[in-house]
């Protein structure tokens, strides 16, 4: 690319920037001495992404456009509504506290646990709130003893202006984590418990901001119901649900926010208040240009340069041994069950406690040689970041989802079903949808009318490699992410040897 191109497309980002902000402010006369501007930038989902790739911008760029809005404004909120502190190897391997020195950095204002938050279990997550310089917030999260986990809400002071900003976690989040990382906890209703924290700070703060992590719309603890049913929320700052609202949506006078997922955009919001009480409140997303060229915060940078030294002495960990070959060529785990794709599936098995499990050989992306295995042999195993979640289904419909499995052979197809607990044989000379010769589970026939609990991922839960058969389960809980599994699985057990895994002609 010649310099001259190259800069005009770096320099495109700050004018899109302005433009941004000249439009959430073109209707409000900053001359007004009794109007008090303030602008909200808000992130979710981002799920551990702390690098530049794809769409994702990353947070040393996040941390450009921040310190140059703050450079542009003196009434500035930084908030983040949830699912930030796993997903990714580099959150994992710290277990979060990488991201929380990202965020302390960055000088978030507030952050609302979200149900991945709890990922290394609810101890871990009140370590790390002593270690953010910023409130995690949940006010409807609760220990055995009663005792709230967290921090119930903060007020923040902007030119005399007070702002309440509170956070609710969503009640899926035992049903959303492993049960063992929210053993003991108590999660109230969150419209209940909303109902009487807004009464409390409607007596102090001019403006108040509900920070949640909670489905959109649809479930008994949606954002919906919250703008619905609970009076004196200015505005609803959310996570969860994933969605990028481009200039937000509207019920029952309430504005609720949500950025989209991975840090694709940064979330702004312009609210205008008068004599103390809301006037006006508008949103949009500011979205990167091209992902290669993106300015960063230096100071950020160099904290997340320090974050990768760490990573890459953390990924030659030994956590095992193999004296086989583990088989994870596309050839092989696309067409036929290999000792790689059973211990996998074995690996889900163990942690879910499931009747069998399910791994779509398209996720599993390369081998391992004969020799000590490290977390960086895993990560390239299984580098797509998947959950594992475990669900219940019938019979009847798990034989259709092998069936769906073995349909492209003798054709390589991701959809090709590596098992644990679960045993088929099927013959290529009959027609796709009716291969099966034989399935059991558990060492017992399968029965079309029993209900099975299968543990299988989020890609193929969503009806990824053409499994939507699995839309149809109920959701019985998500286990993390299936590279910690797996990793873990391989350090319990000490080592692989050929008598530890199925021996399959495959490998």
């Amino acid at each position: 690319m010649k310099k001259k191109d190259l800069l005009l497309r770096v320099s495109i980002v700050p004018l899109i920037l302005l433009a941004l902000l000249v439009m959430l402010f073109t209707e409000a006369p900053l001359s007004d001495y009794d109007r008090i501007s303030v602008i909200i930038v808000h992130t979710n989902d981002v799920h551990g992404s702390i690098w530049a790739k794809e769409s994702e911008m990353g947070y040393a760029h996040m941390a450009a456009i921040v310190k140059e809005i703050r450079e542009a404004n003196n009434n500035v909120l930084l908030l983040d509504a949830g699912d930030t502190f796993q997903g990714s190897s580099v959150a994992s391997l710290s277990q979060g506290e990488s991201i929380v020195k990202i965020m302390n950095s960055m000088g978030y204002d507030a952050m609302v646990v979200g149900n991945h938050d709890f990922a290394y279990g609810w101890q871990r997550l009140s370590e790390l709130a002593e270690k953010a310089n910023f409130p995690l917030l949940s006010a409807n999260v609760r220990k055995p003893d009663g005792v709230p986990l967290l921090e119930t809400s903060t007020i923040k002071e902007l030119d005399g202006l007070k702002v309440g900003i509170f956070g609710l976690t969503t009640t899926e989040t035992p049903r959303k984590t492993h049960p063992r990382n929210v053993e003991g906890l108590i999660f109230d209703d969150p419209v209940h418990t909303a109902k009487q924290i807004v009464e409390v700070l409607n007596q102090e703060c001019d403006l108040i901001i509900a920070l949640v992590h909670l489905p959109l719309i649809g479930a008994q603890d949606s954002c919906a119901r919250l703008a619905e049913e609970v009076e004196g929320i200015d505005l609803i700052v959310s996570g969860h649900s994933h969605i990028p609202l481009k200039n937000g949506m509207v019920v029952n006078d309430t504005l609720i926010v949500q950025a989209g997922e991975m840090g694709e955009n940064l979330g702004l919001v312009s609210i205008e208040v008068r004599d103390g009480k809301l006037e006006k409140a508008k949103a949009t997303l500011y979205t990167p240009g091209p992902m290669g060229e993106l300015r960063v915060d230096s100071k950020v940078q160099s904290i997340i340069n320090d974050i990768n030294k760490e990573n890459e002495l953390l990924m030659s960990e030994v956590i095992g041994w193999t004296d086989v070959f583990l088989n994870g060529e596309k050839e092989y785990v696309r067409t036929s069950r290999t000792n790689l794709g059973n211990l996998v599936a074995e690996a889900m098995l163990e942690a879910t406690g499931a009747d069998g499990a399910i791994m779509n050989g398209g996720g599993i992306r390369t081998s391992i040689e004969v020799r000590e295995i490290t977390r960086a042999d895993v990560i390239n195993v299984l580098p797509l970041n998947n959950y594992v979640i475990l669900i219940e289904m019938k019979g009847s419909d798990l034989i259709q989802a092998l069936e769906h499995g073995v349909s492209f052979y003798p054709e390589i197809s991701g959809a090709f079903p590596q098992v644990a607990g679960i045993d088929f044989s099927f013959s290529a000379d009959k027609e796709p949808g009716n291969r099966l010769v034989e399935v059991t589970i558990g060492g017992q026939e399968l029965d079309p009318e029993k209900m099975y609990r299968i543990a299988i991922n989020d890609f193929m839960l969503a009806g990824g490699s053409g499994y939507t058969i699995f839309e149809k389960g109920r959701v019985l809980g998500e286990y993390g992410l299936l590279v910690d599994i797996v990793a873990e699985y391989i350090q319990n057990n000490l080592n692989i040897n050929v008598e530890s895994l199925v021996s399959l002609a495959a490998f």
